[in-house]
C-alpha cells in the first residue's frame, strides 16, 4: 500500500495553472506591540502564523507544557479510565488539585483539574497513568512533538516545572495549540470556566474556576492555559472565535499579558480574515471535475489577488496502474488529482478534486485537517487513501 501511494503521487502531473493573477502589493499594517520576550500568533484553521515576535527563540514555558500532556493523554488514554494518585504525583510542589494519596479520578475530569488550575499533581498522576512513568510519558510528549513539526521544543517532565533540557519557542506553541484546537475534547476542556467533580473523601465535590482570565475578558475567548515559574516568568496562551474564525496566541516572559493578548487577537481578526477559496463540490471551470472540499485561509488585504492555484492532474496510464482499468471506467473511483494553492510562491493548502458523478469521500474530520506542518497529512492525501482503501478491498 505505501509502495502504491509513492508511485501514485510520483505520478502526478502539472498540467494547467489557473487565477494567476499578478502579486499585488500587501497593504502595510502596524503589528501590535507587546511586552513579551517572545509572542505569536496563528490561525487555528490553516496553522498560519500571523505574527511573530522572536518566535523562534528557545524559552522556558512553565504551565504551557500542559498543552502537550493533555493532548497526548487525550489521544493516548481512555476518559473514562480510573487515575490513581501514586506518591510521586501527591503534594507535587507548584500549583496543585490537593489530591489524596491512592484517590482515583477518572482521566477526563483529572484533565479538567489539569487545564483549569493548572494541577500538577494531576498532571503526574496522567502522565504515570498513561505512559506507564513519567519518563514513559515524556517520551511520547517528545514523539508527539516530532510527529507535528516542533523542531525546537524538548520536554523533561509532564507539568511545566523548571528543568534543565525543558523548553519550546512561542512559534513552536503556537502550531501545537492549533493542533490541540482541532480536538473536541481538547476544545471543549480548554473553554470551560468552571468545572465540578466528585470528591471520594469529602462530603463536598471539587470545584475548579479556570485561571484563565481571557475567557472573562475578552469577548469570543474559548482557551487555552495559563503558566508561571520563577525563571519562565508569566506565560499564556489563548485562543478566540470570531465570524467562524479561530485564532491562538502566545506570550513567553510578559508581565501585561492579558491586555498584549487583547491586542494581538484583535490585530489577527481586523488584518488577517478567514476567506473561503473555494466551496465544497465546486465545478472546476471548462473541465468535468469538481472539488473535493472546500478551502479558507487568512489572508491580509492585497493578498488574495497573490494566491494562485495550480491544477495537478493523474495522467490515465497513473489512474490504470493505481486501480486497474476499473479506476478510469468505474464513475465510483473518480479521484482525479489535486489543487494546490500557492501565495507568493509556496504551498498554503492542497485540496482534492474528482470527476462529476464519482464516489467523493467526506470531508476529514476537523482534528484530521491538515495545517501546513502542523497536520501530519494534507486532505487531499488522507482523501487518496479512503478512495484506495475501496480499490484495494476484496
Amino acid at each position: 500500500m505505501r509502495k502504491l501511494m509513492k508511485a501514485i503521487v510520483g505520478m502526478l502531473m502539472p498540467v494547467v495553472l489557473f487565477s494567476t493573477m499578478g502579486a499585488s502589493q500587501v497593504q502595510a499594517v502596524t503589528t501590535p506591540s507587546t511586552h513579551a520576550q517572545s509572542a505569536a500568533l496563528i490561525d487555528v484553521t490553516s496553522g498560519r502564523i500571523l505574527y511573530s515576535k522572536d518566535g523562534d527563540k528557545e524559552l522556558r514555558i512553565a504551565s504551557l507544557t500542559k498543552i502537550m500532556t493533555a493532548i497526548v493523554a487525550i489521544e493516548a488514554g481512555k476518559l473514562d479510565d480510573k487515575v490513581k494518585v501514586s506518591p510521586s504525583a501527591f503534594a507535587k510542589e507548584g500549583s496543585s488539585l490537593y489530591l489524596k494519596l491512592g484517590e482515583q479520578m477518572t482521566l477526563e475530569n483529572m484533565l479538567y483539574g489539569l487545564m483549569l488550575r493548572s494541577g500538577n499533581d494531576a498532571a503526574s498522576a496522567i502522565a504515570e497513568h498513561v505512559g506507564g512513568s513519567e519518563e514513559g510519558f515524556v517520551l511520547l510528549m517528545n514523539k508527539k512533538a516530532e510527529e507535528i513539526g516542533l523542531t525546537r521544543s524538548h520536554f523533561m517532565n509532564p507539568h511545566g516545572l523548571d528543568a534543565e533540557g525543558h523548553y519550546s519557542t512561542a512559534n513552536d506553541l503556537a502550531r501545537l495549540t492549533a493542533y490541540a484546537l482541532h480536538n473536541p475534547v481538547f476544545k471543549r476542556i480548554v473553554a470551560t470556566e468552571n468545572k465540578s467533580a466528585p470528591n471520594p473523601n469529602e462530603s463536598w465535590e471539587y470545584s475548579w474556576h479556570n485561571k484563565n482570565k481571557m475567557l472573562r475578558l475578552y469577548d469570543g475567548a474559548d482557551g487555552v492555559k495559563t503558566g508561571y515559574t520563577k525563571k519562565a516568568f508569566r506565560c499564556l496562551v489563548s485562543s478566540a472565535t470570531r465570524d467562524g474564525q479561530q485564532l491562538a496566541a502566545v506570550t513567553l516572559n510578559d508581565g501585561d499579558d492579558w491586555n498584549d493578548h487583547a491586542r494581538m487577537l484583535d490585530f489577527g481578526f481586523e488584518h488577517f480574515p478567514l476567506v473561503e477559496i473555494a466551496k465544497h463540490e465546486q465545478p472546476l471551470q471548462n473541465m468535468e471535475l469538481v472539488t473535493g472540499r472546500g478551502f479558507k485561509y487568512p489572508l491580509a488585504q492585497g493578498e488574495q489577488e497573490a494566491l494562485t492555484k495550480k491544477l495537478v492532474l493523474l495522467d490515465e496510464r497513473s489512474q490504470a496502474e493505481a486501480g486497474g482499468s476499473e479506476a478510469t471506467t468505474n464513475p465510483s473511483f473518480g479521484l482525479a488529482g489535486r489543487i494546490d494553492m500557492q501565495l507568493h510562491g509556496e504551498v498554503v493548502g492542497s485540496i482534492p478534486v474528482y470527476r462529476k458523478g464519482s464516489y467523493i469521500p467526506p470531508e476529514p474530520k476537523v482534528e484530521e485537517a491538515a495545517l501546513g506542518r502542523v497536520g501530519a497529512l494534507t486532505t487531499w492525501l488522507s482523501a487518496w487513501k479512503v478512495v484506495l482503501s475501496r480499490l484495494l478491498s476484496p
